[in-house]
């Protein structure tokens, strides 16, 4: 899908790797221990696509496709710490191997390399609209955690979650690819259109995968979301329209921070019974209909095509 940019996504490798290094020794050592977690790159690929249509090939886009991955690797290592999650792509998650204290300041660290590397660029609409998307993110975190446990969490609550932590980042990936092109205004919102819309996607399928995955493709354990106190569309959905025995479960699941066997069974069952993983994949369909029709405003091309088949890839994926 993204043949065209193979050798932009490995400079990006490489400036991840030369930028993670530093006289302390611990930061380039954590740095590739992140790295080579693997990850599915899809920001940076989506930035340099989305340039590539707009008519750049330039060293810019991978500079800030290194930008956008410094920042997305940022928000990872700090949420696992928030979620106390053990697992991150199938290995051990950085501050269970490094602790805490080290990985918030990983962290910090990533965040402030990815403003620097920014900044080497004279484009200040580049970095207002990566300061905005950072902000909107940490925001986003931030009323998660507000609404931790909260059952009662509404559909519209969790969209207005999502959308800063997951799906402004991918907005503001593929309006960069244009605004390094001759992308026009119109575009430009195509664009962030776009990649809006493939968030959102990519979130909601991440909120199925919690109930549909399986563990070892995941790389995490599954039904971690609901034991963590957090509220996804397809819980929203069964709260909405199961009966008491659902609302009981769920909320002792919340209280407990644990499901046994016979409580993900049920909770699976009750799922597929309302048919709310039904109601959630119909809703990221939504978005990802909305996603290919933002490019509409793109003539047809190499480009176009391999970013309209990123949302379907985006449904399809198992981890």
């Amino acid at each position: 899908m993204f043949e065209p940019i193979r050798e932009d996504l490995q400079r990006v490798e490489r400036e991840f790797a030369q930028h993670v290094q530093s006289q302390v020794e611990l930061i380039p050592t954590i740095g590739n221990y992140i790295q080579n977690s693997g990850g599915k790159r899809i920001r940076p690929a989506v930035l340099l696509m989305a340039a590539r249509m707009s008519g750049y090939s330039g060293e810019r886009a991978v500079l800030y496709a290194s930008v956008v991955e410094f920042v997305h690797t940022a928000t990872l290592v700090h949420d696992d710490i928030i979620d106390e999650s053990e697992l991150r792509r199938g290995r051990q998650a950085v501050h269970s191997r490094w602790g805490n204290d080290i990985t918030v300041l990983l962290g910090d660290f990533l965040y402030i390399k990815s403003m620097s590397l920014a900044l080497t660029q004279d484009r200040l609409d580049v970095i207002r609209l990566l300061c905005e998307v950072t902000l909107r993110m940490i925001e986003g975190e931030l009323y998660q955690l507000t609404k931790n446990g909260v059952v009662e969490l509404s559909e519209q609550e969790h969209f207005d979650i999502i959308r800063r932590k997951t799906a402004y980042l991918f907005a503001g990936c593929a309006k960069i690819g244009g605004m390094l092109g001759t992308a026009t205004a119109e575009q430009q919102d195509g664009l962030w259109e776009y990649g809006y819309n493939i968030g959102m996607a990519f979130q909601l399928v991440d909120d199925l995968l919690d109930f549909t995955g399986e563990e070892v493709a995941l790389g995490k354990p599954v039904g971690g979301d609901l034991c963590e106190g957090k509220m996804t569309l397809p819980i929203i959905h069964l709260l909405d329209t199961g009966d008491e025995r659902a609302a009981r479960l769920v909320r002792k699941i919340v209280d407990d921070r644990q499901a046994s066997i016979d409580e993900w069974r049920e909770i699976r069952a009750l799922l597929a019974q309302h048919q709310s993983i039904d109601y959630a994949y119909r809703t990221a369909v939504e978005f990802v209909e909305h996603a290919k029709q933002a490019l509409c405003v793109f003539p047809p091309g190499g480009e176009r095509d391999a970013l309209m088949a990123l949302p379907d890839y985006v449904l399809s994926r198992d981890r």
